[in-house]
């Protein structure tokens, strides 16, 4: 983790002590790292900003961690987030878990173990496909609504008077670009994106 160029980190937290200690910590293992006190301005940022690892608090005023780990996805959703939740917050760990957080950290934290989630969360998004989040041209936009409007490859080819080949290499870079694996998580995420309506 000690490269050129570090992971960005984005941490939320409304305890100024915990973004202090947090942002050294993970300043000192090679990470840049911004602090944010309210998820609002977060999400702000990352409009603007890429960020490789999102880490909030659960509890905060305004909006929560939950909240803001469910629009966060929808700005970036093959960015990894981890959550952080007190003792006993067992039930909103698994919330969050299944509102798209990689893992969940508790207070107080055991700094070793807190090193190791991060470091394991980042490896899932490093090395990044060079595609990823690139915009789609004209004709993968043609062949996206194709696919969602449940055409195979070679009806694809045939509609939009292209071989076969070219369909399959369009495909696989949309799926690149949406970071999508398999033909249910590429509605998932263009919906997320923007690239088609949703039902």
């Amino acid at each position: 983790m000690t490269g050129k160029a570090g992971p960005r980190i984005f941490f939320v937290d409304d305890e100024p002590k915990v973004r202090k200690i947090v942002a050294r910590t993970l300043e000192g293992l090679g990470s840049k790292v911004s602090c944010f006190r309210r998820a609002a301005d977060c999400l702000e940022r990352l409009r603007r900003k890429s960020c490789d690892l999102l880490i909030t608090d659960v509890k905060m005023p305004e909006m929560d961690g939950i909240e803001l780990l469910i629009e966060a996805k929808k700005l970036v959703p093959w960015m990894p987030v981890l959550v952080i939740t007190g003792y006993g917050d067992i039930p909103l760990a698994v919330k969050a878990i299944k509102a798209g957080a990689v893992d969940f950290i508790e207070k107080p934290f055991d700094r070793q173990a807190f090193i190791l989630t991060v470091e394991s969360a980042i490896k899932r998004v490093t090395p990044t496909d060079p595609l990823l989040g690139k915009s789609l041209t004209r004709a993968e936009v043609k062949v996206l609504h194709l696919i969602l409007a449940g055409k195979n490859n070679r009806e694809i080819a045939s509609l939009l008077n292209r071989s076969k080949r070219t369909v399959e290499v369009h495909r696989s870079r949309i799926m690149r670009k949406v970071g999508a694996d398999n033909l249910v998580s590429l509605v998932k995420r263009a919906t997320v994106l923007g690239l088609i309506e949703p039902p």
